[in-house]
């Protein structure tokens, strides 16, 4: 779910005692369409986005904390797309509100933490104009360590994170709630997720020969065949692949869609934040796929929609360029 930034009135807490090699960026429920107006005396907007790394013995296991908070904004749907990544969401105010998951199966709801796994369709996430907390973006190699399961056994799920996080998931749920700022947040999630990897605390790790085709994947930006990958490793394709899967929740091959859809998307929100329209053939050459329909094909297929209207929805102060080819 990564799962967009506003524009408008904006306050970033910059709190004495942020950590250092905290960056702004697109946090991840923020939404880039322009502050709701209000009448003359009225409250400002608020539009809170602070991006933070984790302590380094973290890092293996968490991407990034991103912090939001956003009240007086027009009432939006977000897409919280495929990525790379598990998320773990702890609100603060606001419960999150799913109006559709992944898994088309699973009833709508509401959510005040939420753990999710790797998927390949959108979740879609609505608010009435309120909402703030913080997002982890998980490693799923790190899954064992931090959550005690592999990834593969959240494949597709959204669930409270209390069903897997037990007791400890409540607790930090509600210091989180308390705390006075996001510094102290950030601080508070290094200090229990660190305890969490202590001696006893982790489970197993994963196979050395799914770790590493991890990498290769990663590192070649999904552009590895699967064939190369097991040739590599010294196991046939069949077995890297259901290994790969149980571990993970998503084969080889769909991995290496999902990290080159998530490159992709991150660039045409990096240009559209810039009030430059992408160009989209040069796009698609760039991150792996054959043409500009083809990467239009796997917007609609991961997005549920093409890359012109998530830019409208996602960007509104972009004008979208056109995607290339035929809708379906």
């Amino acid at each position: 779910m990564q799962g967009r930034s506003g524009k408008g009135v904006v306050s970033r807490e910059t709190a004495p005692g942020a950590r250092a090699g905290v960056s702004r960026e697109t946090p991840p429920h923020a939404h880039a369409g322009p502050a709701h107006p209000h009448a003359r005396g009225a409250p400002a907007a608020v539009d809170e986005q602070l991006i933070a790394r984790p302590a380094p013995a973290l890092r293996p296991y968490v991407s990034s904390y991103a912090a939001y908070r956003q009240a007086g904004v027009p009432p939006a749907l977000h897409r919280g797309l495929p990525s790379p990544r598990l998320t773990l969401i702890f609100t603060l105010d606001e419960p999150l509100t799913l109006a559709g998951h992944p898994d088309p199966g699973q009833a709508p709801g509401s959510y005040a933490t939420l753990l999710g796994g790797l998927h390949t369709r959108p979740a879609l996430i609505t608010h009435q104009g309120r909402q703030s907390g913080i997002q982890l973006a998980l490693h799923p190699l790190g899954a064992r360590a931090l959550l005690g399961l592999p990834a593969g056994e959240l494949a597709g799920l959204d669930l409270p994170a209390e069903a897997v996080l037990g007791p400890r998931g409540r607790d930090i749920a509600e210091r989180l709630r308390a705390a006075a700022g996001w510094p102290e947040r950030f601080a508070l999630l290094d200090a229990h997720l660190l305890r969490w990897l202590e001696p006893g605390g982790a489970g197993p790790a994963p196979a050395p020969e799914v770790a590493r085709a991890w990498q290769l994947l990663t590192a070649s930006r999904g552009a590895v065949p699967v064939a190369t990958l097991a040739a590599d490793i010294g196991w046939s394709a069949r077995h890297l692949t259901a290994r790969f899967r149980q571990e993970t929740g998503l084969t080889p091959k769909t991995a290496a869609r999902v990290i080159r859809f998530d490159r992709a998307r991150r660039r045409l929100g990096a240009a559209a934040r810039t009030g430059s329209p992408p160009l989209l053939a040069e796009l698609a050459a760039d991150c792996g796929y054959f043409d500009q329909a083809h990467l239009a094909r796997e917007f609609r297929s991961l997005a549920g929609c093409p890359p012109s209207r998530w830019l409208a929805e996602e960007f509104r102060n972009v004008q979208a360029p056109a995607d290339g080819c035929a809708k379906g």
